[in-house]
């Protein structure tokens, strides 16, 4: 039997609604953890739908962390000044600037990643791979999983997220898309750190 205390518990987490929550839980028979996995791929199915909208309003978050020896900006966009307002929205638009700031990657999205980096990366990770004297067909699939690894580490939506480590800052995104009703984009972001070395200084 489930109870209101449980539906309430799974509402607080998910922002699902009553009877959302309720048939989720019975379908988990009770298992909190299960009920929001159900939650959650139906609000990725939802959020799915949604991807394709124009974002066109949104805020841009600033984050120092570190005494001052941090400081990122990040644009997250979605359909309407009226969820731009939502106190969730600028919940989310803080915690990805805190991403940032923690993880540093360098680009928002997989897509964002160069060819000609992603070419480089492939033949490190490739040579690699090599030395491990497995075979030929074995390798493809090392060379696979590790640049999976590459773009947790260097995509934004692809790392899992800081305060949550079992979801991606992707899900985090398809959350609040589920929640808000609206599509919610990443756009962009600068992090600064004190006395790191410029683009063009590296490179004398």
């Amino acid at each position: 039997m489930i109870d209101a205390a449980q539906v309430k518990k799974l509402r607080d987490l998910t922002g699902a609604g009553m009877m959302d929550c309720k048939r989720a839980l019975e379908e988990a028979n009770g298992d909190l953890d299960k009920a929001v996995e159900i939650l959650r791929k139906k609000g990725l199915a939802q959020a799915a739908r949604r991807a394709g909208r124009a974002a066109g309003e949104g805020i841009i978050e600033s984050y120092i962390h570190a005494g001052g020896r941090i400081g990122v900006l990040v644009e997250l966009n979605c359909e309407t000044d009226f969820v731009a307002r939502t106190e969730e929205f600028h919940s989310l638009a803080h915690d990805i600037a805190m991403q940032v700031a923690a993880s540093s990657p360098q680009y928002v999205s997989k897509e964002e990643v160069p060819e000609a980096v992603l070419a480089k990366e492939r033949e490190i990770l490739l040579a690699q791979a090599e030395n491990t004297g497995k075979p030929a067909a074995v390798l493809e699939k090392l060379v696979a999983g590790r640049l999976e690894k590459f773009y947790q580490e260097v995509c934004l939506l692809e790392q899992p997220f800081i305060r949550d480590p079992k979801k991606t800052v992707k899900d985090l995104v398809l959350e609040h898309v589920a929640k808000l009703g609206e599509n919610i984009t990443v756009r962009r972001f600068a992090r600064f750190a004190v006395g790191e070395s410029l683009p063009e200084e590296a490179g004398n």
